[in-house]
């Protein structure tokens, strides 16, 4: 494998970021809240959020606070979780160790120490983003998410490919495994979240972009628990399964990992026989999206305003976002934000003429690899990847402003 180089981040908001890690993260009180929230308990912080279950939290923001500010604020951010939120132990540890020349086993204040800080922008999207669609087709299992699981903030941490770096890679390893903290029960199995990325992501690193990072702040503040505190993986462009929560242990190997939520779930199939199921690879990349948040109708105008997400790869931006108010026959294109980074959403506005409140407002967006939103998708037993046209019943966004 290629050795990696040390490539510093040019962000606006580094020194501040930097600053924050600088601080005493591990202080007592963010030690206890983290041991303590094991209960469903909802933090003070994100009470704002739409709660779909609370035993594990999976929570979303109201629809009309979501494309509010292109950097989405931690307490609009969602929360998504397939077990309890773990204990953390005051020195919390992560272990490097499968495929490299030197196993290490670092503390997060030793790994913040040990190599450079940086800090990146980017959208983290689950990949059940838009659920509540397909579950009107057909009944599923899942989270019956709407258009919130999805919010674009900074990062801040270490480089993976620093830490890596470190312990060696060693010429046949081809993927990285991470395993969280937490543990899932399912029957009478219990097991911890995991994720894997190709070893070859990490090529994808630029100047102002890790191909994956660990991350110990977002927003400039450390992790809320909620968030994964006090370490996670962050995989720009990847859907957010990827990037794994409490992290704990980072495995080379030369396959993908076997984790459950590697090997059997996140992944799109459709008979879900076992065959299929083996034969299907991980999902890794989240497709162009875009919906429509927001609608304001005063001085005889309507405002509209809403996201669009490209596809999760360098160089794609999104390069339209259009709506139609008579059932797609005819489309007007809207204005983009000027708020515009690789692997990040664009926040997008529209004005028009007052509209009756009984339309349906559709959106659809194009990235700038050609990649465009259909008018229709398939459905499919898990529910992953909705993106279809956005409809959104006019009188239902305008109750919302209410």
């Amino acid at each position: 494998m290629s050795p990696f180089t040390r490539r510093q981040f040019a962000v606006s908001s580094i020194a501040a970021s930097v600053a924050a890690v600088a601080a005493p993260w591990q202080s007592a009180s963010r030690v206890v809240a983290a041991m303590s929230i094991d209960e469903p308990t909802i933090d003070p912080a994100k009470a704002g959020l739409i709660y779909r279950t609370k035993a594990p939290r999976n929570g979303e923001p109201p629809l009309r606070k979501l494309a509010e500010n292109w950097t989405t604020p931690s307490s609009h951010f969602y929360i998504r979780s397939h077990g309890m939120n773990p204990q953390i132990a005051a020195e919390h540890t992560v272990e490097i160790d499968g495929l490299v020349d030197k196993p290490l086993k670092m503390t997060v204040s030793e790994l913040v120490k040990r190599f450079p800080q940086v800090s990146c922008t980017c959208t983290v999207s689950c990949a059940g983003i838009r659920r509540q669609e397909f579950i009107r087709m057909k009944p599923m299992k899942g989270v019956d998410w709407a258009e919130g699981p999805i919010g674009n903030a900074m990062w801040t941490g270490v480089l993976l490919s620093d830490v890596l770096k470190a312990a060696g890679v060693r010429p046949e390893a081809k993927h990285v495994w991470f395993e969280g903290a937490d543990q899932v029960k399912d029957g009478n199995a219990t097991f911890p979240f995991g994720a894997s990325i190709p070893l070859s992501k990490l090529a994808e690193e630029d100047a102002t972009m890790p191909g994956a990072m660990l991350a110990t702040h977002m927003n400039g503040e450390p992790l809320l628990p909620d968030h994964g505190f006090p370490v996670r993986t962050i995989v720009p462009g990847y859907i957010g399964a990827r990037s794994v929560k409490w992290l704990h242990k980072i495995t080379l190997s030369d396959k993908p990992s076997t984790n459950h939520f590697v090997a059997d779930v996140y992944k799109m199939v459709y008979s879900q026989t076992q065959a299929e199921i083996d034969e299907t690879a991980p999902i890794y990349r989240y497709p162009v999206n875009a919906a429509v948040c927001s609608a304001d109708q005063r001085d005889g105008k309507l405002y509209l305003r809403g996201y669009a997400l490209p596809f999760g790869k360098k160089d794609c931006r999104v390069a339209t976002v259009e709506f139609s108010v008579n059932g797609g026959e005819s489309w007007t294109t809207a204005t983009l934000e000027s708020d515009s980074a690789d692997y990040c959403w664009q926040l997008w506005t529209a004005t028009l003429g007052v509209v009756n409140p009984e339309t349906e407002i559709i959106v659809r967006a194009t990235d700038s690899l050609g990649n465009t939103m259909p008018a229709t998708v398939p459905w499919n037993p898990k529910g992953y990847l909705y993106n279809a046209w956005h409809r959104m019943p006019l009188k239902q966004l305008l109750a919302n402003a209410g």
